[in-house]
């Protein structure tokens, strides 16, 4: 499974990596937009989960990942600008669907609510309009190792928080990633959460509530910086929402263990394309009649 490779040029501003995952038989193309400090590597299960029922497009933001050596790195990115990035690439591939890990559904619903004529459903995943004791400890301690570009700190305190319920060959390649990034990736993230401990989480707020497409809130039963009873406060924001709640799986989700990853699979493929669900149901119920039969 080779993704189609292209570094895109948006409004002759930034260059973005882009990976576009074809399937012939698919009828809607969705794209996945990275959380904090991520880059297209960390949705390597959720391709899995979503191909080839759909065409994937991965993208990386101009400071990370395989978009960062095409970009000069002289002004930081609001999550505003990120979601006019998300804008240009939706119209660019044509896509039906979008999904959002951790952070990355802030800048995803100020582009929501810009209305894009194609979209016809959002999934945002491990992501809360609530910053709770537990998340604010964890933003306040990773701003001050930040601004310290502090790598080992930094790199342990993922592990230690958000990252807590992940195998240890993830946490392994968590720390090696979060511990090697560039300075301007580290002044980007500062940047970031400063916005968000403003206040600035309820410019996006704010704007949902004019997204009127059906919108699936994903949040891990064991997640306590984006816990599940904190997203449905998102009802509050956004008309068509729905919830799904995945059991003994924390912030990573589909990353952390099978059974999760079966579950957060059968949640977007439920929500994205309940038809395919339903007749696999169908199916199994009639097999497990005729064993029974048998």
């Amino acid at each position: 499974m080779r993704p189609e490779i292209a570094v895109l040029d948006i409004q002759g501003q930034y260059r973005v990596y882009t990976e576009f995952y074809r399937a012939d038989a698919a009828e809607k193309t969705i794209i996945l937009i990275n959380g904090s400090l991520a880059t297209t590597a960390s949705f390597a299960q959720t391709v899995r989960s979503l191909h080839p029922q759909f065409n994937v497009v991965l993208y990386d933001q101009p400071y990370a990942g395989k978009s960062k050596a095409h970009n000069r790195h002289e002004r930081l990115l609001t999550k505003e600008t990120e979601g006019q990035i998300l804008l240009e690439l939706i119209d660019h591939f044509a896509a039906d669907h979008v999904m959002s890990f951790s952070w990355g559904g802030a800048c995803t619903l100020l582009a929501l609510a810009h209305k894009p004529r194609r979209i016809e459903k959002a999934v945002v995943s491990s992501f809360s309009p609530v910053i709770n004791e537990p998340m604010r400890e964890y933003l306040e301690r990773g701003c001050q190792y930040l601004s310290a570009c502090d790598r080992y700190q930094v790199g342990n305190l993922v592990n230690d928080t958000i990252g807590k319920h992940l195998p240890s060959l993830f946490k392994r390649f968590n720390y090696r990633h979060v511990s090697s990034l560039d300075n301007h990736e580290y002044a980007q993230m500062h940047f970031h959460i400063n916005q968000v401990l403003d206040h600035d989480l309820d410019n996006a707020l704010r704007s949902a509530r004019v997204i009127d497409i059906p919108v699936l809130f994903i949040n891990g039963e064991w997640d306590e910086y984006t816990t599940s009873d904190d997203a449905r406060q998102f009802s509050q924001h956004v008309r068509n929402s729905h919830f799904s709640e995945i059991r003994a799986t924390g912030h990573f989700l589909d990353m952390e263990h099978k059974a999760a990853s079966n579950a957060t699979r059968d949640a977007l493929l439920g929500f994205l394309k309940p038809a395919v669900r339903e007749s696999r149901i169908r199916n199994q119920h009639v097999q497990e009649h005729h064993a029974l039969a048998i």
